[in-house]
Formats: structure tokens, C-alpha cells, sequence
């Protein structure tokens, strides 16, 4: 998983989030235990998985660590290594981790059951629903006085852009162009959904709709488009959808008093000091009390057991324990390439036909395995700024999730890699597919 390097800074969305807090029921599993052998893993393989975890916070590279493997509905490997913080309790398998950009799946999930409804297609306008971005425009330079010079976009963004994060927004969470380091001064700032809306519409796009892959404040979008179509705040829409049905008892865009005691530390890696310090400033969401907007780019909190309840949900095409949330083809076209053919023939990263990569809707997929990683074609996934990550891999019928609470994580040589290093270790250690 590569293409982590490059968003592994930017996963996080920085607007407050908002809506309902999580319940105070216990986390019910939907899970039965297998031997490792009887799902085709070498015990012995998924030990050095556990080797590696542990070795990563024995050697102080980690406080904790969380990860599940689940192949064929079944867990073979569930583990918890290390503390909640470097001086705090036991890591458990309760934790509750803010998983930031892992919202976005949850998001993307909660629009396409609005799809489903009738209630907006993939290739309307996103001006039909925001009206604000009728009239875009795109970059093209910055003039001498510091204003940017600008060309009318040749259409607006279209719902399965914003999707695919292709319709031409930014973020401003790594300002190194000048589009960026606007939306950082006045996007990332907005207090209302109406600044929020207000101040995208006045910046110009970095690229035409639909010619460049660009992670943005897409999601964070949908969040909005999916309160507009049923009349719900994103958090009651998420929890009466989604968690309720899937009895994800502790995901939440904020955590009551009983159980704040249960979140993990959050660290971030110092450059400067060379080491994992408390993480402080703009990326330590209030998670404490419901705050004023949702993020449907990166508010939510949640545990390894209900993330996994979400998981399992997609890799039965859309159903867990008689719920169905969506239909198997609704899932499927989450999980297909949906960028253009100038975005996969081109040479930008990460996705291109080239990496053996592409985007659906709300996920990163694997196009080619044999460019790509271990993972069997199909796979889908994404991850969180404080480096929790999850595959599904519908090819071989798996899913992983690991959780750890560091941001800034690539400046850890031994971390910066997690992901693609338990990839490498789980499918090392399935001996048998066919099993």
C-alpha cells in the first residue's frame, strides 16, 4: 500500500466533528474464533505477524497496537500488544482510537444508501445538490498582486468525481501549492457548513473535473450532500443507517464521559526531537463533547471490533446478521475503478494503471496484484491519519484492521511502513487460499 506514503500526513480532516455521541451498550461480536490452520494460515506464520507488532512496541516504536485478521467470517488472529499510552493502562481490545480519514468509507457507505433510495446518480452535478459550486473555476497562475489567475472549469464536478476525489478540490493540510495553502487559511478554518461551503466555492480548483486525481475535502462534501438529501444530521443519518443495524456500539463522532477512559493516547512523531510525543494543536479533534459540524472526512471514533462489524458488512456485499445495508452491486461499483481513462494512462501517483491502482468510491482498489502488493485484485481499503489502516480482499475472502494512535507515523522509519509490512506478513502466512 504505497500510495500511503503520499497521504499519510493528510489523512485527517481538520472540521470539527459533530453529531451523536457513542452508546454506552457493550460491543456485541458477530464473530466465531477458527484455528488459523482451518481458514488456510500457518500459525506459526501469523505468529511472526505478532513477532513484528510486538516487537515494535518493546522497542519503543509504539506505545500499542491492535490488529485483526478475519478470513471466511471467522477471526484467526485478534491481538492486543502494549499500552493505551506510553505511561497508561493495558491496550484492550475495547481501545477506542480516533480513525480520522477511515470515516471516509463510512461516509461513502451512508451516500450510496441515498443512492440506492433514488435519491441522487453518479453523474449529476454536484451544483445540483450545492448550488454554491454552479459557476468554478480552475487555476491557473498566481498574478504579481497575489490574486490567483483563473479559467472557467469546463463543467461542475460531477457526484462520482467528488467520489473518486477527481472533480479538482484540495484540502490544505499539506499547503505546498498556492490552492492549498488557500484552503489551509480559509477552508480548514470555516466554523459553519455555510463558511465551509462559502469559502470552497470562492477558490479555484486545482485541475479540471475529472483529469487529475487530488485528495480533498470531497468527503467532507459528501457528509453535506447526504444531511441535504434526508433531512438528518450526518451523525443521527450514520447511527440509524449504519451503526445501530450493524450493533457498532462504540463508533461515534463523539465519546460520553463513561467512556473516555478508554481512548487511546495520541502521539505525534517529532522530527525535531526525533521521537513520539504527545500530540497537541489543530489535528487533536474535541471528541469530548458534540461539536459543532460533522466531518464526514475524518470525525469518527471507533474500535478495532466495530470497524470490523463495518468491514465484514462489505465483504458480504452489503449484509451482517440479517441487515442488509446495501445491495451486492451497490458494493461492487464502491470497489471499481472509477477515474478516467486520462487519470489511469497518466504518470501522477498513486493511482494509475501503471501502480496497478485505482480509486472507486471512497476506496483505494487494487486494479493488477502482481504491481500492486499481496493483496488479490479487487482489494479495497483506506486508512487514518493516526495510522489505523484495513484491506478487504473479497478475492481470497479476507479482511485485516490494524489501529495504533500515531500521527505524523512516516517520520518513524520503523512505522512509516506498518501497513505494507503486515500485508506482506498476513499473506506469507496463507499457505492455503483454497482452503
Amino acid at each position: 500500500m504505497a500510495f500511503r506514503k503520499l497521504i499519510g500526513a493528510i489523512l485527517a480532516a481538520t472540521l470539527a466533528s459533530g453529531g451523536f455521541a457513542v452508546a454506552a451498550a457493550p460491543n456485541p461480536s458477530a464473530f466465531v474464533v477458527a484455528a488459523p490452520e482451518s481458514a488456510g494460515f500457518s500459525r506459526e506464520g501469523l505468529a511472526k505477524l505478532d513477532a513484528h507488532m510486538q516487537g515494535l512496541v518493546d522497542t519503543g516504536h509504539l506505545p500499542g497496537v491492535t490488529t485483526m485478521l478475519v478470513r471466511h467470517g471467522k477471526v484467526v488472529n485478534y491481538q492486543v500488544h502494549g499500552k493505551k499510552g506510553f505511561d497508561g493502562p493495558p491496550m484492550t481490545k475495547d481501545t477506542i482510537f480516533r480513525i480520522y480519514s477511515q470515516t471516509k468509507p463510512v461516509t461513502g457507505v451512508a451516500m450510496m444508501i441515498l443512492y440506492e433510495e433514488g435519491k441522487w446518480k453518479l453523474d449529476d452535478p454536484v451544483s445540483k445538490y450545492i448550488p454554491e459550486f454552479a459557476s468554478l473555476r480552475v487555476f491557473k497562475a498566481v498574478n504579481p498582486d497575489g490574486s490567483f489567475d483563473t479559467v472557467p472549469a469546463d463543467r461542475p464536478p460531477t457526484m462520482r468525481e467528488i467520489m473518486s476525489h477527481s472533480g479538482g478540490f484540495a484540502y490544505g493540510l499539506v499547503p505546498d501549492n498556492p490552492i492549498d495553502k488557500a484552503y489551509a487559511r480559509n477552508v480548514l478554518a470555516a466554523r459553519t457548513q455555510q463558511e465551509f461551503v462559502d469559502n470552497i466555492a470562492k477558490l479555484p480548483l486545482v485541475a479540471q473535473p475529472g483529469t487529475r486525481w487530488k485528495y480533498s475535502v470531497s468527503v467532507d462534501i459528501q457528509g453535506l450532500i447526504v444531511e441535504k438529501l434526508s433531512g438528518m444530521s450526518l451523525g443521527d443519518f450514520m447511527k440509524s443507517r449504519i451503526f445501530e443495524p450493524l450493533k457498532m456500539t462504540d463508533t461515534g463522532f463523539w465519546l460520553p464521559a463513561e467512556k473516555q477512559g478508554r481512548l487511546a493516547s495520541l502521539y505525534l512523531w517529532s522530527p525535531k526531537e526525533q521521537k513520539l510525543v504527545p500530540a497537541s494543536g489543530f489535528m487533536v479533534l474535541d471528541i469530548t463533547k458534540p461539536p459543532v459540524m460533522a466531518s464526514g472526512g475524518g470525525g469518527l471514533v471507533s474500535t478495532n471490533a466495530d470497524y470490523a462489524r463495518f468491514a465484514q458488512m462489505l465483504l458480504n456485499g452489503g449484509t451482517l446478521d440479517g441487515k442488509r445495508i446495501l445491495k451486492p452491486e451497490t458494493v461492487k461499483l464502491m470497489r471499481t475503478n472509477a477515474l478516467s481513462d486520462a487519470i489511469m494512462n497518466g504518470d501522477a501517483p498513486p493511482f494509475n494503471a501503471a501502480r496497478g491502482r485505482g480509486f472507486g468510491l471512497d476506496f483505494a482498489v487494487v486494479l493488477d496484484s502482481a504491481k500492486a502488493g499481496p493483496q488479490g485484485e479487487g482489494t479495497f481499503s483506506w486508512g487514518g491519519a493516526a495510522g489505523t489502516w484495513f484491506w478487504i480482499d473479497p478475492k481470497n475472502d479476507l479482511f485485516f484492521l490494524g489501529m495504533i494512535h500515531i500521527l505524523n507515523k512516516d517520520g518513524d522509519p520503523a512505522i512509516k511502513d506498518i501497513d505494507d509490512d503486515s500485508a506482506k506478513l498476513v499473506y506469507d502466512a496463507l499457505k492455503d487460499p483454497k482452503k
